[in-house]
């Protein structure tokens, strides 16, 4: 039985435009789905303000999407999820699906046992996030590797900027002499700079980041509760951002790779 609101939006959001990493892998593995995504960019990066300032943001914007009618809702952020998605599981019935760093991915499948977690600050502070590298480490040693100001230059499309390079360079050498051979990036804004990093680390490097795995747990959730999308329409995605600037539409486009219209939320 088709339920009434299998072809509702999936609503998505970020602190900025990270999340559009996941976004993108769900819409080429689930291509029937329409997606709201939302950058709360006018308090970017997360990782910059406080944990209770996060959940009420979290809230807000969770229940802006929900206004829009989504049948489920994408955390596409990892400061946000640590701090804020076991509340928001409380107070909404919907499917809520975070992201996490792949740390026991990465555990199994380091050779050294030296596996680096590139996080924000926030990311790295919280009680949660540590309690999943001591849950699944697996024996291996973990470098957790705070990236302050990496989000911002992302956020203004400075990804290939002597200083975004500068401060690449000043958080990843110290991973090398350690013996790191496995890399979990832990911030959905990150997978934008993968080519940086690889022009940095050594060859042979493993990069594990977060879209496949959230786009399988989103697609198993819509089977479970019955609202995979069941469309005779075209998918027309929607991009919304709680503070827009002359440069967002550019960058959205950007790290979209198609023209992309930003509304204000």
């Amino acid at each position: 039985m088709i339920n009434q609101q299998n072809n509702a939006p999936i609503g998505i959001f970020d602190s900025g435009v990270g999340g559009l990493s996941i976004a993108k892998r769900i819409a080429e593995q689930l291509p029937n789905e329409q997606l709201i995504y939302v950058a709360d960019s006018a308090y970017a990066p997360y990782g910059d303000i406080s944990n209770q300032q996060i959940i009420e943001r979290v809230n807000i914007i969770a229940d802006q999407l929900i206004k829009k009618k989504c049948k489920a809702l994408v955390i596409a952020c990892n400061t946000a999820t640590v701090n804020a998605i076991d509340q928001l599981r409380e107070r909404l019935s919907i499917p809520i699906i975070g992201v996490e760093p792949a740390i026991k991915p990465a555990a199994t499948m380091s050779v050294s046992k030296k596996v680096g977690i590139l996080v924000t600050q926030a990311t790295a502070n919280n009680a949660r996030f540590l309690a999943l590298v001591d849950q699944y480490k697996n024996g291996a040693e973990v470098f957790i590797q705070p990236c302050l100001g990496l989000v911002e230059l992302i956020e203004q499309g400075q990804q290939t900027s002597e200083e975004f390079n500068r401060l690449l360079n000043q958080y990843l050498t110290p991973l090398i002499p350690q013996g790191v051979d496995t890399l979990v990036l832990g911030c959905t804004h990150y997978p934008f700079m993968i080519d940086a990093i690889n022009k940095i680390m050594p060859n042979g490097i493993t990069l594990l980041e977060t879209a496949t795995p959230v786009s399988e747990q989103l697609k198993r959730q819509l089977t479970k509760h019955q609202l995979l999308a069941i469309r005779s329409d075209d998918v027309a995605h929607q991009f919304y951002s709680s503070s827009i600037n002359t440069k967002q539409n550019e960058i959205f486009s950007q790290l979209w790779q198609s023209e992309v219209k930003v509304n204000l939320l």
